[in-house]
Formats: C-alpha cells, sequence, structure tokens
C-alpha cells in the first residue's frame, strides 16, 4: 500500500490506520465489529450456532436477525419491536428496507398461509398442502443440505419418512420450525 499523494513518510516508517478503509482485507471484519457493538447495546445476543444471527427476547417476544456481509433479514413475532430495531439500524447505518423477503442467497422465500401450528404430527395429519411438489423439492434440498447441517439431520429425515406424494400442512410446519 502506498502512502496518500502529499503525505511524506520517511522510508523506515509505516503508516498506522485508524479506521478500516472499503477494499482492504480487514474491512469486512471491521464492519462485523461495529455492527455488533452496535446491536448489543440494543440488548441483541450473538447466537451459539451461527456468530452472524443475532436475537433478543422479551415479554412481546423473540426477534431475530440475520446478517451475510451487508444484507440482512429480520423477523420475529414482536412487531414494534422489529420496527424499533429498524428505526434504531437507520440512524446508526445508511440502509434501506426492501420489504417482504423474496429472495436470500439464491433462494425463492415464497408465503403460505397453508400451515397449522401446535398440531400432533402424524402420517395422514393436517391439511393436504396444495402443492406437495413443492413440499417434496423442500424435503430434497433440506437432504442435500444436511452433507453440510448434521446439527438438522434428525429433523429433516423424520420429515422425509412421512408421506410425500401428498403433503400435509403439519409435515411442513414440522420440517420448518422442529416441532409437531
Amino acid at each position: 500500500m502506498q502512502p496518500s499523494p502529499g503525505l511524506s513518510v520517511e522510508s523506515n516508517k509505516v503508516c498506522h490506520l485508524r479506521r478500516a478503509h472499503y477494499g482492504l482485507k480487514q474491512a469486512p471484519r471491521a464492519w462485523f465489529a461495529k455492527f455488533s457493538s452496535t446491536i448489543f447495546r440494543l440488548g441483541y445476543t450473538a447466537s451459539p450456532y451461527d456468530s452472524a444471527l443475532f436475537l433478543r427476547r422479551t415479554d412481546k417476544g423473540t426477534i431475530l436477525l440475520l446478517l451475510y456481509v451487508d444484507d440482512m433479514i429480520i423477523t420475529g413475532d414482536d412487531l414494534s419491536g422489529i420496527q424499533e430495531l429498524k428505526d434504531f439500524l437507520s440512524q446508526q447505518f445508511e440502509m434501506k428496507d426492501l420489504g417482504h423477503l423474496n429472495y436470500f442467497l439464491g433462494l425463492e422465500i415464497t408465503h403460505s398461509t397453508d400451515v397449522e401450528l401446535n398440531v400432533h404430527l402424524t402420517p395422514s395429519g393436517g391439511k393436504p398442502l396444495s402443492n406437495p411438489s413443492l413440499y417434496i423439492r423442500l424435503v430434497g434440498s433440506l437432504v442435500y443440505l444436511t452433507v453440510t447441517r448434521p446439527d438438522i439431520s434428525y429433523v429433516v429425515h423424520q420429515g422425509n419418512h412421512l408421506e410425500l406424494r401428498t403433503g400435509r400442512s403439519s409435515h411442513l410446519v414440522f420440517l420448518l420450525f422442529g416441532k409437531d
């Protein structure tokens, strides 16, 4: 790296940067450290399973924030807390709210109302899904994912043993949330 034009530096001296510059190797680390310290001030904690996943649990509910480079997903059941988080981050960083999630890391995200929560899991339980091929593709993708994520193997293989031809709403909930 060369010193900035107009800066005279003796040949046996080095420059010490006080902050990371975009494009340098330490810039992503500096960005993550700044983001982490900022989000911790709002009461979020880092997940012990993924350092890019931050969560906050309150009496109103849970909020999850997943950070990938400079993209983030914010979700949870505390809608006022989500808005508070967005407002806080907008004051700290330049950011744009892109609305509901449609794509993330090459995955298409769809929203469904066919899902029943808190039902007991049986091979014939729940409503048949309107499009069982989506369930079949989800199971196949998740089985492939277990190669690098053994922590989800149990849930995926339980979902794989269910009736794949019809696909039922309770099976989908089990695969997505790991509970029946």
